[in-house]
């Protein structure tokens, strides 16, 4: 079995950073964190001068630029497990040596799973017919959900998913506002919803909301690091983003 020693961790969100080096201590008390590097120009001139990690856990968007320009400028042997707020570059990412795919935030079980992928890979024919699968997974296309069809009344009523303005959950019912100000009863979960909504349009912000960029008219530094967000169409006043969410959704905004 081949153990993991010394790893390489690239990210530029200083939370994120953190989180990661916590995590892989808590599951690997006894590997070694090299180096924690923030931009594709320091990673060049980093591997450039140093022996290669066993890992490197690398954040596709880094604060200089795309992770996989590092590819074309050093010579990396070892294995990555790419990290990113986004899933659009999940099929680029194989491409790379990849054993793994991480969406953030980086939960510790997914994480400890990736960890034994790598380290069960007892040899190289196993890791690409297991990199294949992989790939062809990826790769197959995700539909989001695009309307709800509803009972309504004495009949049904069809909503598009591209009117509802933000969904929250109050006494375990979940709600759907829409843009006009109706508020409708749907079946799902937030859970649920986060996983069958687009993602560059929804973004679920704390236990209580999922959000459609749309929605949201001002977004206020709040205390600790935490954000306050004022929304279309509510009367909540307190629609808190965490300290850990708050690099996330700035950038999913900002995207």
């Amino acid at each position: 079995m081949n153990g993991i020693n010394k790893i390489l961790i690239l990210e530029d969100e200083q939370l994120n950073a953190e989180k990661l080096q916590r995590l892989m201590l808590e599951i690997r008390p006894t590997i070694k964190i090299l180096d924690v590097l923030t931009g594709v120009k320091k990673t060049i001139d980093w591997l450039a001068n140093n022996e290669s990690p066993d890992l490197i856990m690398m954040d596709i968007r880094l604060a200089d630029g795309l992770s996989f320009e590092i590819f074309n400028q050093a010579d990396i042997q070892c294995p990555v497990i790419f990290t990113t707020a986004y899933d659009e570059y999940a099929v680029q990412a194989f491409k790379y040596n990849s054993i793994d795919y991480l969406l953030k935030p980086v939960e510790k079980h997914e994480l400890e799973s990736a960890l034994s992928k790598f380290e069960n890979s007892v040899n190289k024919s196993y890791q690409q017919a297991h990199l294949i699968e992989e790939l062809v997974r990826q790769i197959q296309p995700k539909t989001y959900r695009t309307r709800f069809f509803l009972p309504y009344r004495d009949g049904y009523r069809k909503i598009n998913v591209e009117d509802i303005a933000f969904f929250n959950s109050h006494l375990n019912i979940t709600y759907a506002n829409l843009f006009n100000g109706e508020q409708i009863i749907v079946p799902q979960t937030l859970e649920t919803l986060e996983q069958e909504l687009e993602p560059r349009n929804f973004f679920r912000v704390n236990r209580q909301y999922i959000l459609h960029a749309n929605s949201i008219e001002k977004v206020h530094n709040f205390f600790n690091g935490k954000l306050k967000l004022n929304v279309k169409n509510t009367t909540d006043t307190d629609i808190i983003v965490s300290r850990t969410k708050a690099p996330l959704f700035k950038n999913w905004l900002d995207y």
